[in-house]
């Protein structure tokens, strides 16, 4: 197909600012329209977000649904969107490959792959060499493309509490050396790892607002050197949180959840306009 080349050239440019921008991750293509009709400037998809909208667990979609999925969202949209593609829908390099090849034939600006292996007993792909290869599967799979994708590579292991900084980061230069465009270790600690992290790559890094780095602000970072900040699941899931704690209360035969706020409604219709 024929994508728009200069969407994904503001995309890579997003990523040079001085500031870091907010690509908050929508579930369906209402939420994309929301808010992209807020004002963000581009989107990522959401593994588990998407896996609970089709009742299953994250990693519990196969490829072609994913890459269905982040197509429909992209044609929703006049802004980028990167999807979240897991592990390439397998641990070899042809897999990682396949699956980008895949994904430079939809509507995607760009897409990741991490390191995972969905197994917990080993979570995250332990031989080096191979993980490296992985993403240099995946660099040339876009070369042959003969068109441009931002590829982001995700180095997990902090997600699985195994993480250690300094092997972390030098996992992260081994894949910026490999091709990556944009370089992604979900689940730090604190904004000193943050910081850590962002100084000791080549590459831009996207950091994910969970846990203690909620607390923290946009300006603080850009300080800790940070250029793209993701919001993960956390959006899909506060959604999901917030129709749970409404059918608690519908089954106590209460209906006050039913009470929508007009300014609220007013701004989620306004946004899909």
């Amino acid at each position: 197909m024929t994508i728009d080349a200069s969407k994904i050239a503001t995309f890579r440019k997003q990523h040079q600012s001085d500031e870091p921008f907010v690509i908050p991750n929508p579930w369906d293509a209402g939420s994309a329209r929301m808010l992209e009709g807020l004002g963000f400037q581009a989107l990522a998809t959401t593994s588990s977000g998407f896996a609970m909208t089709m009742g299953r667990r994250d990693y519990g979609v196969t490829r072609d649904q994913a890459l269905a999925h982040g197509d429909l969202i992209a044609r929703s949209v006049d802004i980028p969107v990167t999807a979240d593609l897991e592990n390439g829908f397998g641990l070899t390099p042809q897999d990682a490959a396949e699956t980008i090849r895949l994904a430079t034939e939809t509507a995607l600006c760009g897409g990741s792959i991490e390191d995972s292996t969905g197994d917990k007993a080993k979570p995250v792909i332990e031989d080096d060499v191979l993980a490296v290869e992985r993403i240099s599967a995946a660099v040339e799979a876009i070369h042959h493309a003969g068109r441009d994708f931002v590829l982001t590579a995700r180095a997990e292991a902090f997600l699985y509490g195994i993480g250690e900084i300094d092997k972390i980061i030098a996992r992260l230069n081994a894949f910026a050396d490999a091709g990556a465009d944009i370089l992604y270790a979900p689940g730090l600690p604190d904004l000193d790892a943050v910081r850590t992290v962002c100084s000791s790559v080549s590459k831009p890094v996207n950091v994910l607002i969970i846990g203690e780095l909620t607390k923290h602000s946009v300006e603080e970072f850009a300080n800790a050197g940070a250029a793209r900040l993701s919001i993960g699941g956390g959006l899909a899931w506060r959604a999901y949180a917030t129709l749970a704690d409404a059918s608690a209360m519908l089954s106590t035969g209460k209906f006050d959840c039913l009470a929508t706020d007009r300014d609220s409604a007013k701004t989620i219709g306004q946004s899909l306009l």
